[in-house]
């Protein structure tokens, strides 16, 4: 399985400028389309959307809400979906997530989280 990283591209910020990543469109396990939006970030009052740099499966999410961020750093990770594979694949929730079925709205934010 390949995989593509989602980076932060350089904004043509000063250094500092503040960015946090301000909100997820998809969950982990979640398909996603190459070039629809995934992330947002806050770029000091604006925001600018990274978009998916591949179709398939996100499956790493390494920041979160309101995590500072620096140009190039990574934002998560997508399995890319290979073109021979079946439709009904697609369909299939990643077995390792444990989130694919929430609303990425609904999931704790790092500072919210007590471990179990």
């Amino acid at each position: 399985m390949r995989k593509a990283a989602v980076i932060l591209p350089d904004l043509g910020t000063s250094p500092d400028t503040p960015i946090v990543v301000s909100y997820w469109f998809a969950a982990r396990g979640e398909s996603v389309w190459e070039g629809e939006r995934l992330v947002e970030v806050l770029v000091g009052p604006a925001t600018f959307d990274v978009p998916a740099p591949a179709t398939g499966r996100l499956v790493e999410i390494r920041l979160r809400e309101d995590d500072p961020i620096l140009p190039g750093a990574m934002l998560g990770c997508i399995a890319v979906l290979d073109e021979d594979s079946d439709d009904e694949s697609k369909d299939k929730p990643d077995p390792g997530s444990d989130n694919h079925d929430r609303d990425p709205r609904d999931r704790p934010r790092r500072s919210d989280h007590r471990p179990t």
